[in-house]
């Protein structure tokens, strides 16, 4: 066995809703089982760049402030201990793009089946339909817990 293989690393994508969270803690429960690491992945992008309007927004985005937002938010899902073990990444760029390069050479890459943008009715979002045809790795999309 080469000894220089790095630990598995499992990708998951977070954006604030609720099947993103359950993703969350699935991802964290597997990489638990297969003895890996976890990169959690945020990404923002400004409103009108991809064909929806939105109110104007201040352009200068702090990401230390969304850092340190993020880092709550895990704290929040997962637990002091837990949030504690996962790695953070917030990035700009467009969801899927960012998740797809940042799952390159991932054990698996977990998304919500749908976010804060999806519509109600909808049954896959579409970052996570986009992922799941392009990923270079297994892809688990994760249903919103029931409330």
């Amino acid at each position: 066995m080469d000894k220089h293989v790095s630990e598995p690393r499992v990708v998951v994508g977070v954006d604030g809703s609720t099947s993103s969270y359950a993703a969350l803690r699935w991802a964290v429960r597997y990489a638990g089982l297969v003895g890996g690491a976890v990169d959690v992945v945020a990404v923002w992008e400004l409103p009108g760049l991809y064909g929806w309007s939105a109110p104007a927004v201040d352009v200068e985005v702090d990401v230390d402030d969304a850092r340190q937002r993020m880092r709550q938010e895990l704290t929040d899902v997962l637990g002091a201990d837990a949030a504690g073990s996962v790695r953070t990444h917030v990035v700009h760029g467009n969801p899927a793009d960012v998740l797809l390069r940042a799952a390159e050479g991932a054990e698996a890459l977990v998304v919500g089946s749908r976010g804060r943008g999806g519509f109600a009715r909808a049954l896959l979002g579409s970052v996570s339909g986009h992922v799941s045809q392009h990923a270079s790795c297994p892809v688990v999309i994760v249903r919103s817990e029931p409330s």
